[in-house]
């Protein structure tokens, strides 16, 4: 079993609450928008890192990260990029991306809205962590924690962090 922290759009943004939130997790998943590299230097040295850049993310954060993952946590095989849309309206491309890897789990952010959906078409869970950042419209910041054991991802929590701004 491992537990995982979902964050994304930062946005050069993390605070305390965040960071709490980060502590009892054995990966860190961060789906773009990352901003400043302070972000990511913040985050626990003990845990695994997963990161995409987003699309306000410079030369540098690309070239650390990159656009897009694909990886296994569990036997669960996993897709994450920052820009993915939404089912059943992904961005351009994605949905192909998703069936062609046979992902059961399609990370993406930017969108800055929580969301979590099971795509009945393409037999996969969609999941938008919303922002942890201060920039956007949103209007609460968030994440989510959850666990993957045994190809199936389990307890999932939303988490609120506050109101933007706050």
């Amino acid at each position: 079993m491992v537990k995982i922290a979902l964050i994304s759009d930062s946005h050069s943004y993390i605070d305390e609450v965040v960071l709490s939130h980060l502590t009892d997790v054995d990966e860190i998943w961060h789906a773009g928008d990352i901003g400043d590299l302070k972000v990511v230097e913040s985050l626990p040295s003990d845990k695994t890192l997963r990161i995409v850049t987003g699309n306000i993310d410079d030369a540098q954060a690309r070239s650390m990260f990159p656009e897009e993952i694909f990886f296994e946590v569990e036997s669960l095989k996993i897709l994450m990029l920052h820009i993915g849309g939404k089912p059943p309206r992904y961005a351009k491309g994605v949905k192909k991306k998703i069936k062609d890897s046979q992902a059961g789990l399609f990370v993406c952010g930017h969108s800055h809205i929580c969301k979590v959906e099971f795509d009945q078409a393409i037999n996969c869970l969609y999941m938008n962590p919303g922002a942890i950042g201060q920039q956007g419209f949103h209007i609460m910041r968030t994440l989510l924690l959850f666990e993957i054991a045994q190809g199936k991802l389990q307890k999932l929590r939303v988490v609120e962090l506050g109101k933007r701004g706050k």
